[in-house]
């Protein structure tokens, strides 16, 4: 009897063995399809993340090459501007010869105003017909001798003075552009004399960017998220919302 129990006792034994054998077995087994799961997740996020990066590398690239545009064209229009200001500087110094001698203000005032036309044709294509306008005016007047010298020189000064306030300011306006081949009263978005977008009645979008020869052209944006920022941008400007954070196409971008 001692020994059958034995035996009993040693057959259970071994059946815990084997049990805890077979769990050892399955519990190793799971833990290896954990890993190999582990593993390829965290492959996955390594590709990820590597993808990101690279992504990123692009973005600062990209960002960097605007950067560099911005600031040509900032130095340009710190140029202009430090022209108008000398054509200023002239005028005021024709200012006082004109209690001399109207006659030979002439020829001062048709030099300044010439150097502020030119300024026009080369320069930001925001109403330039109106602006130009407004300089024949004055130099028909002045060589018609229909103006008087010194209220002559108050409207030329007053005239660069406009195209210096022109520089600084934001705002949404009217104007006629050439699109597709035809002229097309749009919506216009002016920021400063560096940014130019548009909107027209039958909700095309697009900006106004330089050609190569210095000129200007204007293009039709079909992307949709650059069409909603500019949406944005002319729902702000409406609003009298004319500093802040807005993010836009880059009209300089090549």
């Amino acid at each position: 009897m001692q020994q059958v129990f034995k035996k009993i006792i040693s057959l259970i034994g071994s059946v815990w063995l084997l049990s805890a054998s077979m769990a050892m077995g399955s519990s190793i087994e799971n833990l290896a399809k954990s890993l190999a799961r582990i593993r390829g997740e965290v492959e996955t996020l390594q590709t990820q993340l590597d993808t990101e990066k690279e992504k990123h590398g692009s973005r600062m690239s990209a960002l960097t090459s605007q950067l560099a545009d911005l600031s040509v064209e900032e130095r340009r229009q710190k140029l202009s501007i430090e022209k108008l200001q000398h054509s200023i500087e002239k005028l005021g110094v024709a200012a006082k010869q004109a209690e001399q001698s109207g006659e030979s203000l002439k020829p001062v005032l048709l030099t300044a105003l010439g150097e502020y036309k030119r300024h026009i044709q080369n320069g930001f294509p925001f109403k330039m017909e109106d602006r130009i306008k407004a300089i024949n005016d004055l130099e028909n007047n002045i060589s018609n001798q229909q103006i008087d010298p010194n209220k002559a020189v108050n409207q030329a000064w007053s005239l660069i003075e406009d195209e210096i306030r022109l520089s600084k300011e934001n705002g949404v306006y009217q104007q006629t552009i050439p699109l597709n081949g035809e002229k097309v009263l749009v919506d216009i978005a002016k920021l400063g004399t560096v940014f130019l977008f548009f909107q027209t009645r039958d909700n095309q979008s697009g900006m106004a960017k330089r050609t190569a020869d210095g000129g200007w052209r204007y293009e039709t944006i079909d992307n949709t998220a650059d069409m909603e920022r500019i949406r944005n941008l002319f729902d702000s400007l409406k609003k009298q919302i004319r500093q802040g954070y807005f993010e836009l196409p880059n009209p300089l971008r090549k």
